[in-house]
């Protein structure tokens, strides 16, 4: 029978460098000082104007990655961050109502996108039925696709 080992985990010290906070969490240094100047996340400075962070930022960049991972921009991850920080129902409420409407916003997107590669494969198709040699594009198929002014 195999003795069991006892595995200690480490938890982070107390305040951290920005090296450190990026090893724990896989967020580059450059993006937690774009957190922090957007108000994201909080340091301390040292003397020396070194950064030092609290442990509990280690959670807070995790879910801001989780947050930018969804699609949202750092303006919303701002109004959605004192959710976080208050037990206060009218914050919850507010939001929810912001993470809703991030959702409908997205969806739309992807609507758009699924249209514009809906289009794109008529082209495709249009040019594959048509296409006796490369290098010369058959008819455009009637509508399916929208122009667009840049």
């Amino acid at each position: 029978m195999r003795e069991g080992r006892l595995v200690t985990l480490t938890p982070p010290p107390a305040t951290m460098r920005i090296g450190e906070l990026a090893r724990l969490t896989g967020a580059s240094a450059r993006s937690l000082r774009y957190y922090e100047q957007q108000g994201l996340i909080r340091s301390a400075r040292s003397g020396g104007g070194q950064r030092y962070y609290a442990a509990t930022e280690v959670a807070r960049v995790h879910l801001i990655r989780r947050l930018f991972d969804a699609g949202l921009g750092s303006k919303v991850i701002a109004q959605l961050l004192p959710c976080v920080d208050s037990d206060d129902a009218d914050i919850h409420e507010e939001a929810f109502g912001t993470m809703v409407r991030e959702r409908d916003r997205l969806t739309a997107d992807i609507s758009r996108l699924v249209e514009t590669r809906d289009s794109l494969n008529a082209l495709i198709e249009a040019n594959t039925r048509h296409r006796p040699g490369a290098g010369r594009c058959g008819p455009l198929p009637a509508g399916g696709g929208r122009h667009r002014d840049a």
